[in-house]
């Protein structure tokens, strides 16, 4: 579904133009120390902090109640998706999708 992807700075970066060619995406790469050219990955960053404090160890952590945080941040209301949840909007272009119905950005 999505087009394109941007990274920061980073050696796990390292395989991207086997990534962008597999999901046929463009790929770019964010200039360093400038979160702000990648807002959507620096918010979700914060609403994931509000669950896990920066600097905790996650090995203590259970694949359930990462889960769980994934299941309540995809349904919190976004601003940003007009008060519609991650998980309404991503489904209505599944729908979109199976339908042939072009995505609507």
């Amino acid at each position: 579904m999505r087009k394109t992807l941007t990274y920061d700075q980073g050696k796990e970066m390292a395989r991207h133009e086997t990534l962008a060619k597999r999901l046929k995406i463009d790929v770019y790469f964010a200039d360093p120390h400038s979160p702000w050219q990648r807002p959507t990955n620096e918010n979700t960053n914060g609403l994931i902090r509000e669950y896990l404090p920066k600097g905790l160890d996650l090995s203590s952590i259970s694949q359930g109640y990462l889960n769980a945080i994934a299941r309540q941040l995809n349904n919190r209301p976004r601003k940003c998706l007009g008060f519609e949840t991650p998980a309404e909007v991503f489904a209505r272009e599944i729908i979109n999708l199976k339908r042939g119905v072009a995505l609507q950005t």
